[in-house]
């Protein structure tokens, strides 16, 4: 999580239920890398494809790869070799698993909320139930 430098925020867990979901996420290789955990489970990986524009345009990349991290086989982790600055991955999922990991991250988000909530009221910038405006 990001807290407290930004707000946290949440991938929307995609259903399984019998379909084929279609994703695009845009990334930005640091020092010519990006090493990451893509943010959907259960890829087909033969869909796996790098593009330097979105919906399949620009060049393709075909310096990556892909691996499956021990602790979580429906998961991939992704490393893609380009010089440009913006790159887009295209995969096919039959949707996401709700694990404890996605769980504690919720908890840790409502946590983050409420400590805010009670910096907020030790502030006096909330009174009552409601916001003073300054």
């Amino acid at each position: 999580m990001t807290y407290p430098n930004q707000i946290d925020k949440f991938t929307e867990k995609l259903n399984k239920i019998g379909t084929v979901y279609v994703i695009e996420e845009e990334v930005s290789p640091v020092n010519n890398v990006y090493e990451g955990i893509l943010c959907h489970d259960n890829i087909t990986d033969s869909t796996v494809r790098v593009y330097t524009g979105p919906k399949l345009t620009g060049e393709k990349v075909e310096n990556f790869l892909l691996s499956i991290p021990s602790q979580t086989p429906w998961k991939k982790s992704i490393k893609i070799f380009s010089d440009k600055p913006k790159l887009y991955i295209t995969y096919e999922t039959s949707g996401d698993q709700v694990e404890a990991d996605d769980i504690n991250s919720l908890q840790d988000a409502i946590v983050n909320t409420q400590t805010e909530l009670e910096r907020y009221k030790a502030d006096g910038l909330i009174d009552g139930g409601t916001f003073e405006r300054g």
